[in-house]
């Protein structure tokens, strides 16, 4: 069988319950199989139905309580969950895992969550620009919403200036200021659209009467325009002493380098021009290249992980393989660590990723947790980049999105003593994702593979 899931993401609204659709093709039973739901490579799980019941031991704490399997379709293969209350934190990548017996699948969903807010609350603030300032605020969006200011006749009118906050329960805030000019129209009204759930709300300024606009004075006008003239001119005027004071301070250093600093001569050709070389201070750009010959032992790697002889190239596999349980394989994650640990001096190597869905490269330290969940983050002493999907991630904690471009080699640059890891497109040399200068306590650090359904990365030469 395959596990199929919707092929668009699925939209919810906080507060709201969402019900992530999946089911098995062809149409069969799933009340015997065991049923796995979970966000990326988290462990413990979203929700986990074995033994033809709800299992809640290893649930994720943010789940409890809030999780329905839908028992009624098991008969007909649907493996649907239900999501209570839903948070802004549950926004992102689900797996519906599903096996029988050896033989499993599972099928990828992205769910996005929403938020309408307030409706908008117009104000006049004060005199800006010769004209009256109006301010826009609303608050409890997500995502950050688009605000647009109208006329009467609905066109678009220009805005000053939008500032949006995040709030501390993660929704955003707007305020966006336009200025009414005495001869403008002066019937606004402010929208604020949520692109995400197609929902908008709106409200009017009717009308700012004659009395509230800047009256301007004729004179002040011209005494303000002659002082603009006057500063101007004395700008200009200080400028252009300056340039001749520093030309003639340069012109005499010269002279004196000439006559009087000659530290050596140096001839050029057959003797019959002879140059003077100062001593000028300057700075050469430093390049080091590194180099490192790295392979992949089979002792630390996730039984799902098929390793070449060589130890170069590394794919994922349907079939686990036999391999025994020692203190130093993954277990839960389909990881591998390098042979080679470093503790000092820099060092880059580059990997294939081709066109696989599911991989990350980058390094972690020799202590990374290797049994049950682990954070994919610095945090889990992991420092890697990662293609998942349609998305591009640096794995910070959150996880920072990249530009949106599948490379085909990644050149991964470690600098141990600067506690620095660098991510570069081996084939464009155009820089990925630098981790920020830190400690690594020590720890001996070493290549770090993780390789996804139906993946195969290798080592280039």
């Amino acid at each position: 069988f395959t596990v199929v899931g919707p092929d668009q993401p699925v939209t919810a609204v906080v507060g709201d319950d969402v019900v992530l659709p999946c089911h098995l093709c062809p149409r069969m039973s799933a009340e015997n199989m065991e049923v796995r739901w979970f966000q990326r490579e988290s462990i413990p799980f979203v929700h986990l139905y074995r033994d033809g019941k709800d299992q809640y031991g290893e649930q994720m704490l943010e789940y409890q309580g809030r999780t329905e399997f839908l028992h009624d379709g098991l008969t007909h293969g649907n493996i649907t969950l239900k999501i209570l209350h839903v948070r802004l934190s549950d926004e992102g990548w689900y797996s519906c895992f599903v096996q029988d017996s050896f033989f499993f699948e599972e099928a990828l969903l992205k769910l996005k969550v929403a938020a309408s807010g307030s409706a908008p609350h117009i104000s006049v603030e004060d005199y800006q620009d010769g004209g009256i300032r109006v301010v826009c605020r609303s608050a409890g969006w997500y995502p950050e919403p688009e605000v647009v200011w109208r006329d009467l006749n609905g066109q678009a009118f220009p805005s000053a200036s939008q500032t949006n906050s995040q709030e501390a329960n993660g929704l955003y805030g707007t305020q966006t200021s336009a200025i009414v000019m005495e001869n403008s129209n002066r019937n606004l009204s402010c929208l604020v659209r949520n692109t995400r759930l197609s929902q908008e709300k709106e409200s009017t300024l009717f009308y700012i009467s004659d009395p509230l606009f800047p009256k301007v004075n004729p004179w002040k006008v011209s005494l303000d325009m002659m002082i603009l003239v006057v500063l101007f001119g004395f700008i200009a005027l200080s400028v252009y002493l300056f340039k001749i004071k520093d030309k003639t301070e340069r012109k005499l250093m010269t002279q004196k380098a000439v006559l009087g600093s000659v530290p050596w001569l140096v001839t050029f050709g057959s003797g019959e021009a002879v140059y003077s070389l100062l001593r000028v201070p300057f700075l050469l750009p430093f390049h080091s290249p590194c180099h490192s010959d790295v392979a992949l032992p089979p002792d630390p790697a996730n039984p799902l992980l098929v390793l070449s002889e060589d130890g170069k190239r590394v794919r994922w596999e349907q079939k686990r393989q036999p391999l025994p349980d020692t203190p130093e394989r993954f277990d839960t994650c389909f990881c591998v660590l390098g042979r080679e640990g470093y503790t000092s001096g820099k060092h880059c190597w580059e990997m294939g990723v081709g066109d696989g869905r599911y991989w990350a490269v980058g390094v972690a330290t020799e202590s990374v947790s290797r049994k049950g969940g682990m954070s994919l983050s610095p945090q889990g002493r992991i420092w890697a980049v990662r293609w998942w999907g349609d998305e591009f991630q640096a794995l910070t904690d959150p996880a920072t999105s990249l530009p949106l471009r599948h490379p085909s080699r990644i050149r991964v640059c470690l600098d141990c003593d600067w506690g620095q890891v660098t991510f570069m497109d081996a084939g464009s040399n155009a820089p990925i994702f630098t981790f920020p200068p830190g400690s690594f306590s020590g720890e001996r650090i070493q290549p770090w593979i993780w390789v996804g359904s139906g993946s195969q990365l290798s080592l280039c030469p």
